[in-house]
């Protein structure tokens, strides 16, 4: 079982990236990680697999929590 949860916040850029959650984010994409380096390399492509690329506007910021 995957012990890591990846979560990729998709924040607008006037939020900093202190205040971006999960209340803040524009979009929240969710998947497995095996490992802590493996979690922070999927957050940004998680997010551009489902068409958030960044840019103007918008900024991706990945945080790694315990599976629950």
């Amino acid at each position: 079982m995957n012990a890591i949860l990846v979560v990729a916040l998709v924040c607008a850029s006037t939020v900093q990236a202190p205040d971006c959650s999960r209340e803040t984010a524009l979009d929240v994409i969710t998947g497995p990680a095996h490992t802590l380096q493996e979690c922070l390399v999927q957050g940004p492509v998680l997010a551009a697999n489902a068409g958030h690329v960044g840019g103007e506007g918008s900024y991706v910021k990945t945080r790694c929590e315990p599976r629950r």
